[in-house]
Order: structure tokens, then C-alpha cells, then sequence
């Protein structure tokens, strides 16, 4: 694989930051993660859209408009020839070292890879409490590259035979996976926990939802008690790199009919992109 590093092109295994950058440093900076489908980017504009009001949240500038941006992530893709896979953009605050010249200089970097392999089967997914971790919560939230605490989880998850942690917070209320989107189905309502919570509004999960309202199924974005959750008949988690995955927990179980026309839908919408 080729990846981009400030303007030159480097091979995965000499690709390199320097010691000084902000994002290593002090995790200073944000990230796009997208799927791309018979070399198109989904969604590509929603996601330099956020990428966009992140960057205005912390103050961060960059020379590249959006139409530079996107010109330079069709080039990855076109020099590593790849069909389908995921592609990641990092911005950051760049050289943190005040003795060194360009001195918080924002810095590029973009890694592509093919798509890993995607369970066909529901997968298990293991309820936390996010207070045991350092979860960093920002409002309005923002894809910051402060992912400790949702590793953290995430290690934990697989040492429970999970496939990803689910967090709910002090108050017993459901709030985000450690990487990914969760929604519930109950008596043909979409119920997924509200922004007010400092989750992510992930591209993905904006494509659910509206899909969700193309398809009559009513809408909830709410507070979903951690309690109740057994009294849900469906239940899915959604990213970029994934689409849309059902899940189960322990003790429980579904048969995924209103999962599986969503689902149906939202790869039918990646294909046409």
C-alpha cells in the first residue's frame, strides 16, 4: 500500500511521522475513516462536512478546501488500485516542538487497506460501563484521535469472546459502541440514542436513519435505559467499514426482520453511490 504523508507518497512499510507531530505527541488532531465501493467514496461529502466543523471546534486550519481533499483521496486510491476498501484520513496540529521551524504547521496523512473480513452471522456485543474508562466526550462531539478509553473497552470486549463493547453511562443510559453506532427495534420503531448524549453522528448511522424514515419504520433518537434493553426485538450496530451488522447479547436473541430490510436498503444505496 501507498499512503500519503504531506504531499509525497510513501510505501506502508517507510510511511513515517515525525516524533514532534501534535497528533502523536498529544493526540491533537481528527480523522475521517470511509469506505469506498468500485473505487467510490461513500458519502464523502458528509464526511469532509464534519471533518470540516471539527476542524473549526479546535481551530485547527489546513490549506486544502474540500474539492482538494477529495482530489487527493481519489489519488490513493487510484495508485494503490484498489476496488473496494477503507481509506483514512488524519489531520493535525503538525510540529509541536516550538524550537523546531514550522512550528504548528497542520499536517496530512491518509492509509488505505483493503476491506477485512465481515462476520456474515449476528455478533455478540458486550455491554460496559463507560465510567470505568476514559472516555473523552466533547460537545458538539468530534472524531478526535483521543481513542484510549474506547481500546481500552474494545480489548476487554475480546477477552469476553465479544465483537464490540456498547457503553452506558452514570445514569444507566445506553450511549455508543466503542467504534460504532447501536440501534434497537421495538413494535417497528428505530430507537438509538440521541446526540444529547456527546455520541458521534456517524455518517453511517445518518444513512440509517433516514433510510428508517423512507421505509415507514418511526423514529426514536432518545435515552434508551441500560435495564430495559431485553425488551428490545432487534437490535444492530452500524460504522463505516461495516454497513450495518445485527447483534445479540447474552440471554438474548432476535430474528433481525425489520434488521434485515434496513440492511437490505443500505447496500443497495453504498452500490448506487
Amino acid at each position: 500500500m501507498q499512503y500519503y504523508i504531506n504531499g509525497e507518497f510513501k510505501s506502508h512499510v517507510d510511511a513515517s511521522i515525525p516524533l514532534s507531530d501534535a497528533g502523536f505527541l498529544y493526540g491533537d488532531g481528527l480523522f475521517e475513516t470511509m469506505r469506498f465501493d468500485d473505487k467510490n467514496i461513500f458519502s464523502c461529502e458528509k464526511h469532509l462536512e464534519r471533518l470540516y466543523r471539527g476542524l473549526s471546534i479546535i481551530s485547527l486550519e489546513i490549506k486544502q478546501d474540500k474539492s482538494s481533499l477529495i482530489k487527493i483521496l481519489n489519488k490513493v486510491i487510484h495508485i494503490n488500485n484498489l476496488n473496494s476498501g477503507i481509506i483514512k484520513l488524519m489531520i493535525t496540529r503538525g510540529n509541536a516542538d516550538k524550537m523546531l521551524p514550522n512550528y504548528n504547521t497542520s499536517a496530512l496523512y491518509i492509509s488505505i487497506k483493503p476491506f477485512y473480513d465481515i462476520p456474515n452471522e449476528p455478533v455478540k456485543v458486550i455491554y460496559l460501563d463507560e465510567t470505568a474508562y476514559p472516555i473523552i466526550r466533547f460537545t458538539p462531539a468530534i472524531k478526535s484521535m483521543n481513542y484510549i478509553g474506547n481500546m481500552l473497552a474494545k480489548r476487554d470486549c475480546d477477552q469476553q469472546s465479544g465483537f464490540e463493547p456498547v457503553f452506558y453511562n452514570k445514569n444507566k443510559i445506553i450511549t455508543e459502541c466503542a467504534i460504532r453506532n447501536i440501534f434497537f427495534i421495538k413494535n417497528k420503531i428505530l430507537y438509538t440514542p440521541t446526540l444529547d448524549l456527546g455520541i458521534l453522528s456517524g455518517v453511517m448511522r445518518e444513512t440509517i436513519l433516514n433510510i428508517a424514515n423512507s421505509l415507514n419504520i418511526d423514529i426514536k433518537e432518545g435515552y434508551i435505559d441500560y435495564n430495559n434493553i431485553n425488551t428490545m426485538e432487534e437490535a444492530f450496530i452500524s460504522s463505516t467499514g461495516i454497513g450495518l451488522l445485527p447483534c445479540y447479547w447474552n440471554d438474548w436473541s432476535s430474528d433481525y426482520y425489520y434488521t434485515n430490510i434496513i440492511k437490505k436498503e443500505l447496500f443497495k444505496r453504498i452500490k448506487n453511490n
